[in-house]
C-alpha cells in the first residue's frame, strides 16, 4: 500500500509540475509571437520579493482523489472497503489540491519602475532575472501583458 501511495504522489507531482505555466519575463505564449510590442524605458526604483500563487485546477483534486480512493479501498473488507475508498478519495482530493498549489507556486519580484515620463508603475513577474534599484530597464507591452527586461 505504501508503494501505491508513493507512486501516486510521485506521478501527481510530476504531472502538476509539467502543467505549471510561466510568468517569466522571458517566456512568451505562441499567440504573442510575431506581434508588434510597445517598448518604454525607465529606471528601477525598488524590487520586492513576492510569491505567485500556484494553480488551482481540478487536475490536482481529481488525481489526488483517484490515488486516495485506490489506497482507501485496500482498507478493510466488504462495506469497509467502500467507506475506506470514499474517505480516501475525499482526503486524497484535498491533498491533491494542496499539492498542486504548492508545487506550482513560484518566487517572483514586484518591480517598481520610474518611467522616463516621470510616472511610476509596478510589474510582478517571476524571479528569474535579477533587478536592482538604479537599473535602466525596458518595459515591453503586448496585448495587456507587460514585461521588465534589461
Amino acid at each position: 500500500m505504501n508503494i501505491t501511495r508513493l507512486l501516486g504522489i510521485t506521478v501527481l507531482s510530476i504531472f502538476l509540475a509539467a502543467c505549471a505555466s510561466s510568468n517569466s519575463g522571458g517566456v512568451y505564449t505562441r499567440e504573442e509571437a510575431r506581434k508588434v510590442q510597445t517598448v518604454r524605458m525607465g529606471v528601477v526604483e525598488s524590487v520586492r520579493s513576492v510569491k505567485l500563487e500556484g494553480t488551482k485546477t481540478p487536475i490536482g483534486t481529481v488525481a489526488g482523489a483517484a490515488v486516495g480512493g485506490v489506497a482507501g479501498n485496500s482498507i478493510g473488507k466488504g462495506d469497509d472497503n467502500i467507506i475506506g475508498a470514499v474517505i480516501g478519495a475525499v482526503v486524497g482530493g484535498l491533498a491533491g489540491a494542496a499539492i498542486e498549489e504548492g508545487v506550482t507556486r513560484k518566487d517572483a519580484f514586484e518591480i517598481t519602475v520610474k518611467l522616463d515620463n516621470g510616472s511610476l508603475i509596478a510589474i510582478v513577474q517571476e524571479a528569474d532575472e535579477q533587478f536592482k534599484a538604479g537599473d535602466k530597464v525596458r518595459l515591453i507591452e503586448s496585448g495587456g501583458t507587460t514585461r521588465v527586461s534589461h
